[in-house]
């Protein structure tokens, strides 16, 4: 099959088009050729990244009848990632890019047609009809969340429902563990800035990409990738490698022109030889020569070897030389932990670069998010609530359509989580909510002291409704809900437990639901 374009005003086939920039000089860019430009349609159209089962279900819910019937599925995680106290959730943007872009493509078809699997009538479902027409509700980017809250909460017809399920997971899962660590790191850096150096180690350039993203949202002020830079407009941050100094014949040299060529940020990589005989004290001169024509070197970067000792001696040399506003830079397999420990120790270090353990997550590869049905459409005129039990009470799910309420306690700081049914009005001063399985674990909260609705509407009716904050606003929003959780939920090891209740209402639906499937 050979695609071309056609003229829309005279209905001409051609094969390729130039592009151009549209200016007064009008700038060739390119000629570009229909299977090109077909290309970089699919390249953005991820669809057929699914696991086959979803496309199983989904053509099959047609085909039994249940195309409109409509489901609510949430999407949330189990278990605080890395053993701490909280996530921040991130990738709700490329959840929607993706959504908007569900389209199954003429060699889509060819290729399930291929498998023998589908019948003509279902290939002709998902080819002519398959769009995403439903809601999606989310938790805003850079919001705090905690074990077992939606971060997305999905209704739509049930073949659409269910096929977009992997994708979710991947997209929201990622991300929220990558903002997490990057949080984290931020937490134990206290108020130092954190920069990504992740990208030679993350899991392919699509993961460093959007797992660069996911750290600026976590709290870092930068990052190594120039793409993730250019793309999300983060601050593009970079020193020189070792290789830069073993090129040149001396260490001095290699200084001296990297301080001529890059005087602005201009950061020395100082341990390829001897970090305290050579490598400070040539910086040290280059640093003095700055002065002389204006400029001033920014800082040293340390990058192997004990990082507390070489930072404490390099300081002293730096200040002797009254160079007390060149700043310590240090990288080499940090994270939390270790930063937190060289902090205890007293290093003098003013800048962290961390790059594998925080883009790869090192200590937990996944988030463990799940996606699962809450309600269904039986009779075409309610959602009947669904439930999924298991001898593992923590996989017992919280059944319905729900909504998510947060709140704050007098000193503004968030107190606890409710799930209520979305019939149910938001009580206005003092009620009891329940531990999700045990009735007499319960406690009282107080809404007068504020609360706040989580779960916002992105998408009515397969039309964005949401006005996406930037990059930066989303950041912002990651420190001001840091600020507003008590610092016992934010320790590292052990922290202390958030509360995630549910209405009583919500509570004996769920229990009903358990004891009449137990009873069937």
């Amino acid at each position: 099959m050979k695609l071309r374009f056609r003229n829309p005003k005279t209905g001409e086939m051609m094969d390729n088009l130039e592009v151009v920039v549209e200016d007064k000089e009008r700038r060739f860019i390119d000629m570009i050729s229909s299977d090109k430009l077909f290309d970089m349609l699919k390249h953005l159209n991820h669809t057929l990244d699914t696991d086959f089962y979803e496309i199983r279900m989904a053509a099959g819910f047609w085909a039994i009848n249940k195309g409109s019937q409509k489901a609510v599925f949430d999407l949330y995680y189990r278990k605080n990632p890395f053993g701490g106290g909280f996530a921040i959730c991130a990738g709700l943007e490329q959840v929607v890019e993706y959504l908007m872009n569900l389209k199954f493509y003429h060699d889509d078809i060819e290729y399930l047609r291929e498998l023998g699997e589908f019948s003509e009538p279902q290939l002709r479902f998902l080819q002519k009809e398959f769009r995403f027409t439903g809601d999606l509700y989310a938790i805003p980017e850079g919001t705090i969340v905690f074990p077992n809250i939606p971060i997305l909460k999905v209704i739509a017809d049930l073949p659409q429902a269910q096929f977009i399920e992997t994708a979710l997971l991947s997209i929201i899962g990622h991300q929220t563990l990558i903002a997490t660590k990057a949080a984290r790191i931020n937490i134990a850096a206290k108020g130092d800035p954190v920069v990504d150096f992740g990208l030679r180690r993350a899991h392919g350039i699509e993961a460093g990409l959007y797992g660069a993203r996911a750290t600026y949202i976590g709290g870092c002020i930068g990052t190594s990738n120039t793409k993730a830079a250019k793309k999300f407009d983060i601050p593009a941050i970079g020193t020189h490698a070792h290789s830069w100094v073993e090129s040149h014949r001396t260490e001095l040299e290699a200084f001296k022109n990297f301080a001529k060529l890059y005087p602005k940020n201009c950061v020395l990589l100082v341990d390829t030889y001897d970090t305290l005989k050579s490598g400070v004290p040539n910086a040290i001169m280059v640093a003095k020569e700055m002065e002389r024509v204006g400029e001033r070197l920014l800082a040293i970067r340390l990058d192997s070897g004990d990082l507390a000792y070489y930072s404490k001696n390099a300081r002293i040399l730096l200040d002797k030389a009254g160079l007390n506003y060149v700043k310590i830079s240090a990288s080499n397999d940090l994270d939390e932990y270790l930063i937190q420990d060289l902090k205890i120790q007293g290093a003098k270090i003013d800048m962290w670069g961390v790059g594998t353990k925080m883009i790869t997550a090192y200590q937990q590869p996944a988030l463990g998010q799940v996606y699962k049905l809450m309600a269904v459409d039986e009779d075409g005129l309610k959602l009947r609530p669904k439930i999924k039990i298991s001898d593992d009470m923590e996989k017992v799910t919280n059944p319905g359509n729900k909504r998510v309420i947060r709140f704050y306690n007098r000193q503004g700081y968030m107190i606890g989580d409710v799930f209520f049914l979305e019939e149910e009005d938001i009580p206005k001063g003092k009620f009891r909510v329940y531990h999700p399985n045990l009735k007499q674990l319960n406690r009282e909260l107080d809404a007068r002291f504020g609360y706040e609705e989580l779960l916002v509407p992105i998408i009515k009716k397969g039309k964005v409704v949401y006005d996406f904050p930037s990059l930066h606003a989303i950041r912002e929003r990651t420190k001001e809900q840091l600020s507003r959780l008590e610092d016992e939920h934010k320790r590292l090891p052990n922290p202390h437990i958030y509360k995630v209740s549910l209405s009583e209402k919500l509570f004996d639906l769920k229990h009903e639901l358990i004891m009449k499937h137990l009873h069937k």
